[in-house]
């Protein structure tokens, strides 16, 4: 009603057992009769002159493709609300959208989305206490800068709710990147009884009668559904409809310039091979290497010549097995059993240990080929097709999860020095490091003050080398300033993943053959070994598929 009277307005309607429909019209809220008119069954409604009588209030009308986004959004999403509709959206007298009437959602995201969103969407269900839970999330590779892509749709109209919002984020977690914010699509459906919508003008804000049930059956569901899902990352080199025409350009130059070398090799028989090389073709060569050169097999045996001071090893946790860390031989302190209190001296040397190969069954297994391409990544070939693991995400992602767990069991192996570590601090860090000192030794830090601006550390996790600590101290007082309103569980969390990404293993670090089977090994083991604490992918697919595709297999 409040449209009418600043527009001219007509509504026209007809259900499909009648033969003729109705019409009104308002102008400027002068309502006309109401009259029968010929038109299809369904409701069409027109406006004209916008704010025709509020001259005002049109100068504050933002540019026609402004407004015309806007009302592009609220078409999508009526139309995801309802897509047993039949809908579409003219500008300027172009057809924007026809969608057809449809009973699958799926059908109607491809025709907003593309098919290459819809393939990445998880489908997820779940009912309970007469509230029925559907609709389709995102793999956290489908990932954007905004929360736009967030679409919540509760009986049938689509509402905004920063609890239903924060459950989402929540459920993904170290998933995807900070900053980056996850695409869904669902549907709640539950009695009107337990809705206030009379919460805000436009009714996109609602009040529930239990926030709490709601929050927990999202955040659950979500979860439920991820332990069940692969979430691994897949790599695809197909090119977007934009630039496959100028790919093609591009792939035919090439191939002409072959057949053209081609064909002048074939004339010049005479000269000795290679000396008619093109500078490309030189170059290319240059760019194929032996395993030796940049890559390391993980079924070959490691060398026996003396390993660099500068490379790190791996050292077994205490009374863990198939664990490991790495630590630099020069500062690492000593490990020593957290049910003793033996003092131990600091440049006491540590002994170091390979990770030991599990003993029921190797891995990988048999036929698979493990090689670290440039102390960085590990290559190999799986059931999904060959997969590229990033070593430090991977190890940070493994000590996160060993970390955490013996945080909140409260078994955190402790080592406490002889001589405790003092640090120079300022009032101000020294003061927020004091106001957390119970986080920082459930974490197994214990800290105290040792005179005008100094901070002393009597004690710190295994896992952690005693020359880190200074660097660590700084930097959990700078995450305490930041994050002054963040709730405890956060705080640790953010904490414990600074501290896995301090102990990982560091790109550019070269391991030996038994270590990268190590690392696998504790991959397999792993609650989500897709992700790093951060978000980031720990590993890439490429597919069989994806590599028939690009050499031309597949035939196009």
């Amino acid at each position: 009603a409040s449209i009418s009277e600043v527009s001219h307005f007509i509504i026209r309607s007809r259900t499909a057992e009648d033969t003729v429909g109705s019409e009104m019209a308002v102008t400027c809220g002068e309502r006309s009769e109401i009259r029968p008119i010929g038109c299809a069954p369904g409701t069409q409604i027109e406006i004209r002159q916008l704010f025709c009588n509020t001259p005002v209030r049109r100068k504050f009308l933002k540019r026609a493709s402004t407004e015309f986004g806007y009302i592009s959004e609220q078409f999508t999403r009526i139309a995801l609300a309802c897509p047993r509709l039949q809908l579409s959206l003219t500008h300027n007298g172009k057809s924007v959208h026809r969608l057809p009437a449809t009973n699958e959602l799926t059908e109607r995201l491809t025709l907003f989305y593309g098919s290459q969103t819809v393939e990445k969407l998880i489908p997820i269900e779940a009912e309970h206490g007469g509230v029925r839970l559907w609709g389709y999330v995102g793999h956290p590779s489908l990932n954007k800068s905004t929360r736009k892509s967030q679409y919540l749709f509760l009986n049938g109209r689509y509402i905004q709710d920063r609890s239903l919002q924060h459950a989402l984020n929540e459920a993904y977690r170290g998933l995807v990147m900070t900053g980056r914010h996850p695409v869904a699509y669902l549907f709640l459906e539950m009695p009107s009884d337990q809705i206030d919508v009379n919460v805000h003008p436009t009714k996109s804000e609602v009040r529930f009668r239990d926030q709490q049930f709601l929050f927990r059956l999202l955040l659950s569901t979500l979860r439920t559904k991820f332990l069940q899902s692969d979430l691994q990352s897949e790599l695809s080199f197909r090119p977007s409809s934009k630039n496959e025409s100028e790919l093609q350009v591009r792939q035919q130059k090439v191939e002409q310039d072959l057949v053209s070398w081609a064909r002048s090799q074939m004339v010049q028989t005479s000269q000795p091979v290679g000396t008619s090389q093109s500078p490309e073709l030189r170059e290319s060569h240059s760019l194929i290497q032996p395993v030796g050169s940049g890559l390391q097999s993980a079924e070959t045996k490691p060398s026996h010549q003396k390993p660099s001071e500068t490379v790190a090893e791996f050292r077994k946790f205490p009374n863990e097995n198939e664990f490991f860390q790495i630590s630099s031989p020069q500062s690492s302190s000593p490990a020593v059993d957290s049910k003793t209190d033996t003092a131990v001296e600091e440049d006491e040397k540590v002994v170091s240990h390979s990770p030991e190969k599990p003993s029921e069954q190797p891995f990988p297994p048999s036929g698979i080929q493990a090689l670290q391409v440039d102390d960085c990544y590990i290559v190999l070939n799986t059931p999904q097709g060959l997969t590229v693991i990033d070593q430090h995400a991977l190890h940070e992602r493994v000590l996160y999860e060993r970390f955490r767990k013996k945080v909140l069991d409260g078994k955190t192996e402790t080592q406490r020095l002889l001589m405790p570590v003092t640090l120079e601090m300022d009032t101000k860090k020294m003061a927020l490091l004091m106001e957390h000192q119970d986080l920082l030794l459930q974490m197994g830090f214990e800290i105290e003050e040792f005179g005008r601006g100094m901070l002393a550390v009597s004690s710190h996790p295994v896992f952690l080398g005693h020359n880190v600590i200074s660097e660590v101290m700084l930097e959990f007082a700078e995450k305490f300033d930041e994050s002054a309103t963040v709730s405890r569980r956060d705080l640790l969390d953010e904490t414990l993943h600074m501290m896995a990404c301090k102990a990982a293993i560091k790109a550019g670090q070269k391991l030996t053959a038994d270590e990268i089977i190590a690392l696998l090994a504790q991959r397999e083991s792993a609650d989500d070994a897709h992700h790093c604490p951060h978000g980031r992918p720990t590993a890439l697919v490429l597919s069989r598929e994806e590599l028939d595709r690009q050499f031309g297999r597949l035939g196009a």
